[in-house]
């Protein structure tokens, strides 16, 4: 079973795979935003492409657990997500994701420009790969 990890953004949307055997996520793609249904769009079309069997799509709470205004997006992009590809999406907690993103970027020595082109994918591969490994492990998130 292959999963798509998505970490919505208001210009970029950061995608991510796994492999068959829901071990690894590595990153994908940056989509550029222009509109919602552009996005959702490009999404389908990669899951058909990548025979995907679920989205885990990042949910951006703010740090009391609370649900702001990025957080209701999100959860509208993950039910279009639902409706468009007929797949289940897990929303999936994504607090700090895109900090975690930009410091493993930097000790990897990466340059700002390039960083700047990579975060949004990386950090969907960190949403994902949290979503694996608790997957693993039985667990759900807290």
């Amino acid at each position: 079973m292959r999963f798509l990890g998505v970490d919505p953004g208001g210009k970029r949307v950061g995608v991510a795979i796994s492999d068959p055997g829901e071990t690894f996520a590595s990153p994908l793609v940056v989509i550029q935003r222009r509109s919602f249904e552009q996005v959702v769009s490009e999404i389908a079309a990669l899951c058909r492409a990548e025979a995907v069997e679920g989205l885990v799509v990042g949910l951006p709470l703010n740090m009391d657990g609370s649900h702001g205004p990025m957080a209701q997006e999100a959860s509208r992009l993950g039910q279009a997500l639902a409706a468009a590809t007929g797949l289940p999406v897990e929303m999936w907690d994504e607090r700090l994701s895109s900090e975690n993103a930009e410091r493993h970027l930097i000790d990897a020595d990466v340059s700002r420009a390039r960083r700047k082109k990579t975060i949004d994918k990386v950090a969907a591969q960190i949403i994902l790969q949290s979503y694996l490994d608790t997957r693993r492990r039985g667990a759900t998130q807290a």
